[in-house]
């Protein structure tokens, strides 16, 4: 039902989220990373394992807020998760069976209008008589950062379309002959990356680049698949994409029509696509 942005027990990538440890003074050995993703953000807590503690999720441009605790035990006909700070709370709907992608409980609800204010002080979580925290607030700099993304498009969705306005578009253009490919945006994670696909071009983006880089590519397609091959800083980058009804992006309970895969920088990256 919730969304799983990362593996509960499994270390953040580290070349697509930032860490800090807590200003507040404290000796603890917990830890604060922010993960910018293709659709929002996730704003974790980190234990001495490096598995969750406390995870806050936004969806830029959806008005939706998760808030998972892994380690929170189900309550029959227990439906209200709170979090907040020093006597300030927002209240959230959870699932009384319990989040079987994340763990614990998660609690769902639209983006409170006081968020900056909610992680910029000491966080704390309850569920019944259950609780988590106070933790120590997060650094002004991620909280900051969440919250700008909790607001935001999602990564690559603001590129202008070549064809806007009816132009005609070099992307659209191979061999000298138009070529028909359905606009989609991808998007994956760990480590989180997003793209979208205009013809021949792929605009290419992730936390460390947010407005993206075009990608020239050369695009064929058989009864199987489609593939986008390039190049981007000299090494190879090809994006393969084929129908699966059932492909997760793994950070909600939506369903794509098409899985891809990405090979860039040496590394192969999985994830799912939808036409736009």
């Amino acid at each position: 039902m919730q969304p799983s942005p990362t593996a509960i027990g499994a270390s953040p990538s580290p070349a697509s989220s930032i860490s800090a440890k807590s200003d507040s003074g404290s000796d603890s050995t917990e830890r604060w990373s922010l993960q910018p993703t293709g659709q929002g953000a996730v704003l974790a807590l980190l234990g001495t394992n490096r598995s969750a503690v406390v995870q806050l999720i936004c969806f830029g441009g959806e008005d939706r807020l998760l808030v998972n605790v892994p380690g929170f035990l189900p309550i029959d006909s227990e439906e209200r998760l709170s979090f907040g700070s020093d006597g300030n709370a927002a209240v959230l709907v959870a699932d009384p069976g319990g989040d079987t992608q994340h763990g614990g409980i998660t609690g769902a609800g639209t983006v409170p209008e006081d968020l900056a204010a909610l992680v910029a002080n000491r966080l704390s979580a309850s569920y019944g008589a259950q609780s988590s925290g106070p933790h120590p607030a997060p650094p002004p700099a991620l909280s900051r950062a969440f919250v700008a993304a909790c607001g935001r498009k999602p990564l690559a969705s603001a590129q202008p379309s070549p064809q806007a306005h009816g132009a005609v578009s070099a992307c659209s253009v191979q061999d000298g002959k138009s070529i028909r490919v359905t606009p989609r945006s991808a998007v994956g994670t760990e480590p989180f990356w997003a793209a979208r696909i205009e013809g021949r071009c792929i605009v290419y983006s992730h936390p460390e680049d947010q407005d993206g880089t075009r990608v020239w590519t050369r695009y064929a397609k058989n009864l199987k698949r489609e593939t986008w091959a390039g190049a981007l800083e000299g090494q190879p980058f090809e994006l393969r994409a084929w129908p699966d009804q059932s492909c997760s992006d793994g950070m909600s309970d939506k369903r794509y029509p098409l899985a891809v895969e990405l090979k860039v920088r040496g590394e192969l990256r999985r994830g799912c696509a939808k036409a736009l």
